[in-house]
């Protein structure tokens, strides 16, 4: 049975990677950090059901920022393969925290090979979650021969584990792989991220629970994709003869407003009458628009998306529908027990 540690498993690509791992017979072990409350919805249902399966998924207290946990984990688990999906990971935040975020995103990334190097530099398999926003203000189409350009803290910590993958395959031949992963999304993505945000207050606006949604930039163009579709990708790479780095992406773009007018019309709303401005949601320095080129990934490791714009955007907004639909029924219910 092989066996994989997964930094970030209780966040929306560890969950879902987790599942992929899991139904192809891996143990399963997640890293996770020791907070005043337990944040592990997303992997609940894998968890609950490890005593059907036998022990197959298995949770670790421990943090990126401590060197010594990231040691003494390997040398308890001693994986076949590590997925560092662990970050701060709010582009936004890390212009606010920009420390903390070198520290958890560059910092971590290095812990954690250094302490491959140090516990089986040849035998540990390693995947870098990078991020299409180390490509920053680089013209589209971008692709693994585009150049960096970071324009926030978060994207500079992501070019420096970047290459830090890179110095350990050459310095030290770790199997170390970086995936250059364009926006993606589902229900499982954080109510703080701009996709989510936006098909939670639709929801939460059609049953009547919120007036409005408030946005900053509606220019910006993304590459959207599915969550599900990249974890199989990070996996694939994993599997490569040989390691390398690779983009994945749609290899479509659409802007923020185009996903803002979807997610209204999809529920029969004109978005025009309940989104408004915030500039408090403007980034110091934006990136205008990111746009994958995915054939290498296509061509070498056989992957391609199979989930549209059009169709993440309906998973996700009719998701959240019912969601709201359940608040609302929860709110009617405390109503209904306040005037008795």
């Amino acid at each position: 049975m092989p066996k994989a540690l997964i930094t970030g498993i209780t966040g929306q690509d560890g969950s879902y990677l987790a599942e992929l791992l899991l139904a192809k017979g891996y143990e399963v072990h997640g890293l996770v950090r020791r907070s005043s409350s337990f944040n592990t919805a997303r992997i609940d249902h894998l968890y609950h059901d490890r005593h059907e399966q036998g022990p197959k998924l298995t949770l670790h207290f421990g943090d990126l920022l401590d060197d010594a946990s990231m040691t003494d984990l390997l040398h308890r688990v001693h994986p076949d393969e590590v997925y560092n999906l662990g970050a701060q990971s709010h582009v936004r935040v890390s212009f606010d925290m920009p420390i903390y975020t070198a520290e958890a995103v560059a910092m971590g990334a290095a812990r954690l090979l250094e302490a491959i190097r140090r516990v089986d530099a040849k035998g540990i398999r390693f995947y870098q979650a990078g991020s299409s926003e180390m490509f920053g203000s680089a013209n589209p189409p971008q692709s693994e021969t585009t150049p960096f350009q970071p324009r926030s803290p978060y994207a500079v910590a992501k070019v420096m584990a970047h290459y830090a993958c890179i110095n350990y395959r050459e310095a030290y031949g770790v199997f170390a792989v970086n995936g250059i992963l364009f926006n993606h999304e589902s229900p499982r993505r954080g109510e703080t991220f701009l996709t989510r945000k936006v098909t939670r207050a639709v929801g939460r606006i059609k049953a009547g629970l919120q007036e409005h949604l408030y946005l900053g930039n509606q220019d910006a163009k993304r590459d959207w994709g599915f969550a599900g579709d990249y974890v199989e990708a990070m996996w694939r790479m994993l599997q490569h003869d040989e390691p390398d780095d690779f983009v994945i992406a749609t290899g479509e773009s659409h802007s923020v407003r185009e996903w803002v007018e979807g997610a209204f019309s999809r529920v029969g709303l004109d978005s025009d009458q309940y989104v408004k401005f915030d500039a408090r949601y403007l980034r110091p320095s934006e990136v205008d628009h990111l746009l994958g080129d995915a054939s290498k990934a296509r061509d070498v490791l056989g992957w391609t998306p199979s989930c549209g714009f059009d169709e993440l955007l309906t998973k996700m907004v009719d998701h959240d529908v019912a969601l709201a639909r359940e608040e609302a029924l929860v709110a009617d219910d405390r109503r209904t027990q306040a005037g008795a």
